[in-house]
């Protein structure tokens, strides 16, 4: 089975509008979709999802690192695809600098998205939903790392989330 590595940023504004990406219809990767910015991740960033992150965004939407601030890994998704390839996805969450001046792609365009927006939209993967769902009823008021495995459930997609966390008790000298 293949392994296939992917790093994608959920970027906030002052609104909590979350930025995506509208791809373009002949885009090979999810043409027509709205999606979070990022992709994969390249050979030298196998060990540093961050870096392919922060590639991404500057590459999707022209922002330095220097416009997100706290850049911080929020969730890492398990899936498998037509039983022949392990996805794994590491979810950044950032906010954008007020001052920051977004510069579209040729990927597609640019657009703030409330999470209203993001639920109910039927050009969102089930993923991203997912994701988006958890995050508003959990994620943001704890700032843990979550590790979720997407399954189907009668036909729906889903995602079992767990906590990240070292079970080994903290020793302070």
């Amino acid at each position: 089975m293949k392994l296939r590595q992917m790093a994608v940023a959920f970027l906030y504004n002052k609104k909590e509008e979350i930025l995506f990406l509208q791809k373009k219809k002949r885009s090979a990767l999810h043409p027509g979709l709205l999606v979070p910015i990022g992709g994969h991740i390249e050979g030298d960033e196998i060990n540093e999802p961050k870096k392919a992150c922060l590639r991404e965004i500057e590459e999707e939407t022209g922002l330095k690192s220097h416009c997100i601030k706290d850049l911080t890994l929020r969730y890492i998704v398990l899936r498998v695809k037509s039983h022949q390839e392990v996805r794994i996805q590491y979810v950044f969450n950032g906010t954008v600098s007020e001052q920051a001046t977004l510069i579209e792609s040729e990927e597609g365009s640019l657009s703030w998205l409330s999470y209203e927006d993001i639920i109910l939209n039927h050009n969102v993967t089930a993923t991203t939903k997912e994701i988006v769902n958890h995050y508003d009823r959990t994620g943001k008021f704890d700032g843990k790392i979550y590790v979720g495995s997407m399954t189907s459930i009668e036909g729906k997609p889903d995602i079992t989330w767990g906590l990240l966390e070292d079970w080994e008790p903290q020793i302070f000298n």
